[in-house]
């Protein structure tokens, strides 16, 4: 039974050790003089072996895996065009779940939006008009994108409640003495804008793209402006406190009955990628109900002074 292992073995293996010529394969059923002679061989070349498995047993390990397991083609640079993506199933790259009920779905193909408005071309720092090329449906996310184009760059963006091709739409980076009279889809600094404002797609922090009131439908309000910086309703009802010149998009986002689409059947969710949650009955806890629960206090996301240095 050994001696037939190590047959199989060296008939899948390939050996190129320094100096030594290479066995050919033994069959199941060899001669015993044939078989005496070849065990004589093979003894001498165990080392190769042991070099040549090791070296096939390395593509199992996880850093070699993690090389292999690309989610999408790497970019260099920004592109309007879809890049393809792969799939992960809810996994990690070390083959674990992290997110449970992912899994199938249809094909999706990646497009990079720009959430940095406020972004100048080169060696032009002063505020420009993009024109709407086209408004699309996006499988990557709830809102609908819309593909810009101004100077000598076309971008996606997040389309806003009423934007169509054909307008136009501009970006300012200016905090005048008075508010300015800004329309659906125009970006602006908080600091500009009038108290009272919808807006979408809030920077934070300053320079960093937007990574608030994103989704579909959504809309924050400017509620007031305070000593440099501004206050902001985010759809939750929470408030937060960022810099004046953090930048935001004046309107409601696009795509706003999202929330009021009917599946209709299980298969559509697996058509997006929904897997099916478990049937097993759980006693409802605590967790179940409703409560009256207080917000929570505003978050400030402005570096504010020290002890020391207040006094």
């Amino acid at each position: 039974m050994a001696l037939s292992a190590l047959s199989r073995a060296l008939r899948s293996v390939s050996l190129t050790g320094g100096g030594r010529k290479q066995v050919p394969s033994q069959g199941l059923f060899c001669s015993v003089g044939v078989a005496e002679r070849s065990r004589a061989s093979q003894v001498s070349l165990l080392p190769s072996v042991s070099i040549a498995v090791s070296q096939w047993r390395g593509f199992l390990t996880t850093a070699s895996l993690e090389q292999n397991r690309k989610f999408w083609k790497i970019r260099e640079k920004y592109t309007i065009r879809p890049i393809g993506v792969k799939k992960t199933g809810g996994r990690d790259w070390t083959g674990r779940i992290r997110t449970h009920g992912i899994g199938g779905g249809h094909k999706q193909r990646y497009r990079m939006v720009d959430f940095q408005r406020l972004r100048y071309e080169s060696g032009k720092e002063e505020p420009f008009e993009e024109r709407i090329m086209e408004v699309r449906y996006d499988p990557c996310r709830s809102a609908d994108i819309a593909l810009v184009a101004g100077g000598n760059r076309k971008r996606w963006i997040i389309a806003t409640e009423n934007m169509e091709a054909g307008d136009l739409i501009k970006t300012s980076g200016v905090i005048g003495r008075m508010a300015v009279a800004a329309k659906e889809g125009d970006a602006h600094p908080l600091g500009a804008l009038p108290v009272g404002t919808l807006i979408n797609n809030l920077e934070l922090l300053p320079g960093k793209g937007a990574s608030a009131i994103r989704a579909a439908g959504t809309s924050g309000v400017l509620l007031r402006k305070v000593s440099g910086t501004a206050i902001v309703q985010l759809p939750s009802k929470h408030q937060v406190q960022v810099s004046e010149t953090c930048v935001a998009t004046v309107g409601r986002v696009s795509n706003i009955d999202h929330n009021k689409r009917i599946i209709g059947k299980a298969g559509r969710n697996r058509w997006l990628g929904i897997r099916p949650s478990s049937g097993l009955w759980q006693r409802k806890g605590g967790w179940a109900g409703r409560k009256i629960k207080p917000l929570p206090p505003m978050k400030i996301y402005v570096n504010q002074p020290s002890a020391s240095a207040r006094t």
